[in-house]
């Protein structure tokens, strides 16, 4: 591990300042930021600790939906009693990511930041336009059988590794940020993740200093909430698709992991099929939502499990009186 300078931010605003000097990092819970110091990979000079910053609480908005804190960890998420009753496909979601110990550390914060989860960006010895732009890309040549299917390029092809944001996506949740200037945002989730173009090593559209203080999820829609994970052991392991799905007849949600750059979500894809029976939805739903894809011969089998994945959630949960 490289050396670094260390400081404690009191304020909000006093972390965003003193991260917008080149080669600052933030750190919280550090689940993934510390193992990727450890590799080589992160090299920041200086980290500011944001971790007693008061960004730890849930709370109910004016409209009726709910704020959370950047520093809200995930066990807290997930076990909170509105998030439980209102947003399941949230708390879902969550639990299904890592292990218990890290998701006591894990913040939802640091869960939107995840770095990918390719072997080729962790492996320091081979090309990789996400951790050396411009060196290229190992993966599009080599093992891509864990990678994205759709939103890549000929630079990156490398997924999203968080759960929770998938819920998030399906939620319409946004993100809501601090500049150092004092200037607040609120993203939304497709605009808060860059597609990697020519520049993947540029993975969200943060500015330097800019600091995530929140999410906050709209007024709950009701419905079903599912979310279905397939991987390849049955825990603390990385999707190979997932599916995040509120279900409520014609005005049913989906999003989709594991097979992008940021969570997938088509929402013209989602009234395809409406009123068919769930393999006719599913391939409607699936069909349209990934006509772009571009999956390699090792990952190809994505698209039809996702399909079989959908299917699989749209049986489980069906009405009476809708098709079987």
């Amino acid at each position: 591990m490289r050396a670094f300078t260390y400081e404690r931010a009191s304020t909000p605003e006093a972390a965003a300042g003193a991260t917008v000097a080149g080669g600052a990092k933030f750190i919280a819970g550090g689940t993934n930021l510390l193992d990727l110091m450890k590799l080589d990979i992160e090299r920041p000079s200086h980290l500011v600790d944001i971790g007693r910053l008061d960004l730890n609480r849930v709370t109910d908005t004016t409209d009726g939906g709910l704020h959370v804190g950047a520093l809200v960890t995930n066990t807290d998420l997930a076990s909170h009693p509105r998030v439980m009753a209102e947003y399941g496909v949230l708390s879902r979601a969550t639990l299904a990511g890592a292990s218990g110990q890290i998701r006591n550390k894990a913040t939802t914060g640091g869960n939107l930041l995840q770095r990918a989860r390719c072997s080729y960006f962790y492996d320091t010895n081979l090309p990789c336009n996400k951790r050396e732009p411009g060196s290229g890309c190992a993966a599009l040549t080599g093992l891509s059988r864990p990678l994205a299917v759709i939103g890549t390029s000929d630079a990156c092809i490398a997924q999203h590794p968080s759960d929770m944001a998938v819920a998030l996506r399906v939620l319409d949740a946004t993100v809501n940020t601090l500049q150092a200037d004092g200037t607040t945002r609120a993203l939304a989730l497709d605009d808060f993740y860059r597609l990697p173009g020519d520049t993947p090593h540029l993975e969200t559209t943060l500015e330097a200093g800019e600091l995530i203080t929140g999410v906050t999820l709209p007024p709950p829609v009701g419905g079903t909430h599912v979310y279905r994970k397939v991987r390849d052991r049955a825990s603390y392991a990385f999707a190979l698709v997932s599916v995040a799905a509120i279900l409520n007849g014609r005005e049913s949600r989906f999003a989709f992991g594991g097979v992008a750059p940021r969570p997938w979500r088509d929402e013209q894809a989602e009234t395809a099929g409406a009123g068919s029976a769930p393999d006719g939805r599913a391939r409607a739903v699936i069909g349209t939502a990934f006509a772009d894809a571009r999956p390699t011969e090792q990952n190809a089998f994505k698209i039809p499990l996702l399909r079989r994945t959908l299917t699989a959630v749209l049986e489980e949960h069906a009405t009476p009186g809708e098709p079987k």
